[in-house]
Formats: structure tokens, sequence, C-alpha cells
């Protein structure tokens, strides 16, 4: 895309934050809503729309390696890229890799960023192989890394098979009667776990052409390891002993039987398998999906492969003389933000770009294809959109309430009715028994799986969120009419009822405490609910009191370790800052210290060109697992609350 990484952020030692880079002196606000209005406009693709790359942590970089050796298909060009983007973000403090910037060690970083190098050929006692061996080693091994890494030292032959758990074809047989089954599990798991579950089968092994191989990084012999598996309760420890007893039963079942299995799963997964977008379009998923067409028997000039190959090729951002693979795209996402964002801004040439980016999405609604989430809803019709481009199998609840709010907010002359139409019936039927709204999947509450022994990263499913449910609180007050009062009234007692006692909302789709809360009281708000309500109140009251001595607010992902210290970070942050203040104007605070201290940090912090930028992190994909950075967030946020402010002050309310 021509513009794609308009506003890319500098790359700062973790945990930098904002002091002394920018000029002193802050811009007016009419000059910084210019300025960052036209850097906004600029960045819009010629077709509409916009997308920002999205950052994750070493392990993406690194698994990239690590597949190209699995297959044997190395591109020894996009391999050294790879590998100076992973050399240049060790943390120096503790010499290894962490999820996000400015993080603590993370084992199971670590061992597959030090394999990905160790394959590219760095030599195992260089200083900084030999660093951060020492980090993994001291903090247990690479047998305490987790499931999905010992899965990759397994295919590696690093570790044996019983270090790692069951993950059976057999798993497409399973019925929903059981206390397992694919639709109990979220899109993501499924997507992932159904090709996992043909190369574990399969006992799938990398080509690994130059026989590299890991075994200093283990205190134990691979083969003499006795604890691989943690326990962290005591279902995980039932679960754990009923696993190991199947995983001595499974020999005995008949090639027959395991063969039928590994072909139902690898039909399910190549009916999804979306063409150069990529299976469920996100990365892990995608690899599987690959590296299982290749053990299956496809030929590289197969379609099946060919498409699988270049969806993941997609998916490489370059930068210089490095690269990184994006997890997945955001472009519906980054459109439906950006395009709100210029309807703020009161500009003729913002609405004229704001409406190419809604005629952009209002084309990618899904209206046809009947995914996964019609399980257990037979009469319900499609009407979602997708995070990606293209998704079809795997709309999302929080996308398809952003853009058809936006929508619904442009429609002047009836163009975007029918689509309006057809998202309000689908997020209602896919509203959860107890009122929330998950991401993928409605009531998908089944919270004992995530004490099996393949859940340790405990994301194996998708229940309501507040944050989800605070989006389609906004939508379904401000286009749903009195047939989706039922709805929003129960959507609001779940949000009510998912309040932490100090008064914000949990952030699972945004770090952390300050991103629930803002998407809380601006669902509310725009679902016009009585903010003066004592419960909101104590939201308001808990966001003034984490606001930073700079006046911004900033909230590290380590409040996700650490609940305790919600809503405090290391420094304040542009997108945060925006979300606190578009908050408080959303609770009708109006002109009141906090608010002008956080518009003018967001004044005085401006770059030159317009734009804002900041090393932090700005979402879990899972918490504590898995985190991102959304490079757009710090473009249009903050020109959002600039411009929702300034409206405010005009008496113009909200858009």
């Amino acid at each position: 895309m021509a513009r794609m990484n308009s506003g890319e952020e500098t790359n700062l030692h973790p945990g930098q934050g904002l002091a002394g880079r920018h000029p002193s002196h802050a811009a007016s606000l009419p000059q910084a809503l210019a300025k960052a209005g036209e850097a906004l406009i600029q960045a819009q693709n010629e077709d509409g729309h916009w997308r920002w790359e999205l950052e994750a942590d070493c392990t993406i970089p690194a698994e990239y390696i690590l597949m190209m050796h699995f297959t044997d298909e190395v591109d020894e060009a996009l391999q050294a890229k790879l590998a100076t983007y992973i050399r240049r973000r060790q943390c120096p403090e503790h010499g290894g890799w962490p999820l996000y910037s400015g993080g603590h060690f993370d084992v199971s970083c670590s061992v597959k960023a030090y394999y990905a190098l160790k394959l590219v050929g760095d030599d195992a006692d260089s200083p900084h192989m030999a660093r951060v061996r020492e980090a993994i080693l001291a903090n247990g091994g690479a047998a305490k890394a987790n499931v999905f890494t010992r899965i990759l030292l397994a295919q590696y032959n690093q570790i044996p098979w019983r270090a790692i758990p069951v993950v059976p074809a057999e798993i497409v047989r399973f019925p929903d009667w059981f206390f397992f089954s694919l639709n109990k599990v979220a899109y993501w798991s499924r997507t992932v776990m159904v090709p996992l579950s043909v190369l574990y089968s399969l006992r799938s092994k990398a080509r690994n052409p130059t026989g590299t191989g890991v075994r200093e990084l283990f205190t134990v012999a691979p083969e003499k390891e006795r604890d691989y598996f943690p326990i962290w309760s005591w279902r995980s420890r039932i679960f754990f002993w009923f696993e190991r007893i199947v995983a001595r039963l499974e020999p005995l079942l008949p090639r027959s039987f395991r063969m039928e299995s590994v072909r139902r799963a690898s039909r399910w997964y190549i009916e999804r398998l979306n063409g150069e977008d990529g299976l469920g379009a996100i990365f892990p998923a995608m690899v599987y999906a690959y590296e299982g067409l290749i053990e299956l028997g496809y030929s590289p000039d197969h379609p099946y492969r060919v498409q699988a190959g270049r969806a993941l090729r997609h998916l490489v951002a370059e930068h210089g003389d490095e690269a990184y693979p994006e997890p997945c795209v955001s472009p519906v996402w980054d459109t439906a933000l950006a395009a709100r964002t210029l309807q703020e801004t009161g500009r003729e040439d913002a609405f004229t770009a704001a409406q190419r980016g809604l005629d952009w999405l209002a084309t990618r609604q899904i209206r046809e294809t009947e995914g996964d989430w019609k399980d257990g809803n037979p009469d319900l019709a499609p009407g979602g959109w997708p995070f990606q481009y293209g998704n079809a199998f795997y709309p999302d609840l929080d996308d398809t309430a952003a853009v058809a709010n936006s929508l619904h907010a442009m429609d002047h002359d009836g163009r975007y009715q029918e689509a309006v139409a057809r998202a309000l019936q689908w997020v209602r039927g896919m509203q959860s028994r107890n009122g929330g709204f998950g991401a993928f999947d409605r009531d998908n509450t089944y919270h004992y799986l995530n004490d099996i022994p393949f859940a340790d990263h405990g994301a194996l499913l998708d229940p309501p969120t507040s944050d989800v449910t605070a989006r389609c609180v906004a939508f379904l007050g401000k286009a749903g009419g009195p047939e989706s009062r039922p709805a929003l009234e129960r959507a609001v007692a779940f949000l009510k009822d998912a309040q932490e006692p100090s008064g914000p909302w949990f952030g699972r789709w945004g770090t952390n405490y300050i991103y629930g809360t803002w998407s809380v009281l601006e669902g509310l708000a725009q679902a016009d609910w009585d903010m003066r309500e004592g419960w909101i109140q104590k939201a308001v009251a808990w966001l003034k009191g984490v606001q930073q001595p700079d006046g911004g607010w900033g909230e590290g992902n380590g409040t996700y370790f650490q609940p305790e210290k919600a809503g405090q970070g290391a420094a304040s942050t542009p997108f945060q800052t925006a979300w606190a203040v578009l908050a408080l104007l959303a609770a009708g605070e109006g002109e009141i210290p906090e608010i002008r201290k956080g518009v003018d940090f967001l004044l005085r912090n401006q770059t030159a060109d317009g734009l804002w930028t900041d090393p932090q992190f700005t979402a879990p994909g899972f918490p504590r697992v898995f985190h991102l950075k959304y490079r757009g967030y710090n473009n249009y946020f903050p020109l959002q609350a600039l411009a929702h402010y300034r409206r405010h002050r005009q008496g113009l309310g909200a858009w």
C-alpha cells in the first residue's frame, strides 16, 4: 500500500518516554488540528481505505525464520533482514527478548529468537547469544517454554513428542456435547488447532537442512526431563492426568482411523484457507496450514500451497535492512477509526476523505458467507465485517459495531441503510446469554477449557468483554431504535456487573484499564445513557485519579500481570491520553482541569509533521502472552480527542 507506513514510529529504546523529544512550545489547537488532519488525509490509500502496520514481539519474525528452515525454503535476503530486526530488539538489561517494549524477560520468546538466530548462522558463543542463553538457563531452560514453543522444538527433534500435549486430528470428530469440541473454543484457537492437529498426528519433522539444534538451552537433557507441564489449578492437574492417559492410549488407534481423522482435519482447514488472505487471516494459523499442506504431500505448485505461501509473504513488512511479519493486518479497523476521526474535525476535505473510507468499508461487509458463528445461530443472516481485508468465515463484533456506527452517522442519503440494518440484525443475534458480546462468537464461555494442558496461554476462549460490549452498546443505542432496547439494556447490565471495584473496566483488546474505561464511557454516552449515575461517576473519578503529573495518561502492559497497578505506567502516551480525554468528554465533564491538561499534553507532544509517536505497545493479542503495537493509534486517536474537545468547546457535542 502506497501510504501504509505514514507516520511510522521511530525505533526507541524500550521504556523511553516522550520527554525531551519534541520542542517545548506547543501549536495552538487550530494549528494542531490542521496539521494532524492533513497528515491523516495524506495517509489514505487511493481506494479510500487506511492501514498502518501491526507489530508484535520477536516471536513472529523468529517463527518465520524457523518456518523457512522447517520447509527448506529459505529466502536468504529476507532471512538476513528478519535476523537484523531480532538482534536490534534484544534487551540490554536482561539479555533476552520481552513480549512488549520495556517488558520483562520472556523465556518462550527468547528460545525462539535464539534458535532463529542460530539457524541464520550466529555463533552460539558470540556475546549476544551467550547472554540470552545464560538468561534462558537462569529461568529454567527451554523446558519451561510454553506449549507452542515446545511444539516447535519437537518438530525440530529437540525434545520428545511426549513433552507436548496431545493434539490429535480426532478433535474434528468430537461432537458438541463432548467436554471439548471445536465450537467450544475461540476462532483463533480453532484455526490454529486443526492444522496443528494434522502436524501432530503425522509427527511432522522439520527439514532443518543445516541440522542446527539448541540442546544447550536445557538444564536437563530433554529425553530425561520430566517437568514439561506446569500445573496451575486443581482442574489443570485433573486434565493433565487425563491427557497423559490419552497420550499412552493413542498408539493403539488403528492407522486407518487416524488417517481418516487427518483427512477430515485437512478438509476442515482447506475449506477455510481464505485464498491469499490466509487461514483465519492470522499468522500462527497460516504457518501451521502451510506446513500442514507440505506434510500432506501437496506439491510446491499446487494452488493451495501457492496461495498459503503468498499469504504469509504478504504479511512481511520491510524497512531498509530490517523486516518483520505482521501477525495480521488491520485495514477495516484502521479505516473505521480514521474515518470517524475525520468526521469529528469538521473540515470539508476531511468529510470527503471519511466518506471515501466509508464507501470502501461498505463494500467489505460479509453478506453471503456463513462462517463458524453460524453454529448455534442457524436462522441468523450474515452482516458483519472482518478485521482484515478478507476473513469471511470470521467477522467480529468490534469491527462490525465500529464500522456500522460510522456508516449510520454519515448516512445522509440512505446509501448505507441496508448495510446498517443487516449489521444490527447480526449484532443482536450474536449477543451472549449474559448480555455481553465476545469478539467472534456467542456464549464462548467454557472456562474450564483454559485448564487443559494445551491452554497454558490462558486464551483458548472468546468470552464477552467490556470493550467489545461497549462498542455494541454504542451501535445499538445510536442506530438500533426501539427494537434494540432490550439488547441494549442487557448489555449495559453486563457492563455494570463487569466494572472493577475501584471504578475502571479491564481492557481485553487495548492497554488496559484506560482503554476499557474509555470504551465503556464512550459507549454509554453514545447510547444516551445517564452519565450522572453513581457507577459511571465512580469510573470518572478513577480516571481523574490516575492522570500523570505531566497532564497525560499512561498505563504499562505490565498491568496485565499486576492489576493492582491499573492506570499506572512509566510515562504518559499520546494514545492513552487521547482515550482518557475522550472518556471524560463522553462523561460530560466539560471544561475541567484534567481535560485541559490532557489536551495541553497532546499539543506539546505533537511532532512537526502533525503526528504523535511513542514506543509502547498499544494492545494485547492475548493478555500476558502476546502483545501488539497498532501503529495507527498515535495517528488518529490524539486527533480525535483534540477534535472532540474543540466540538465541545463550540457547543456542538459529539458526532
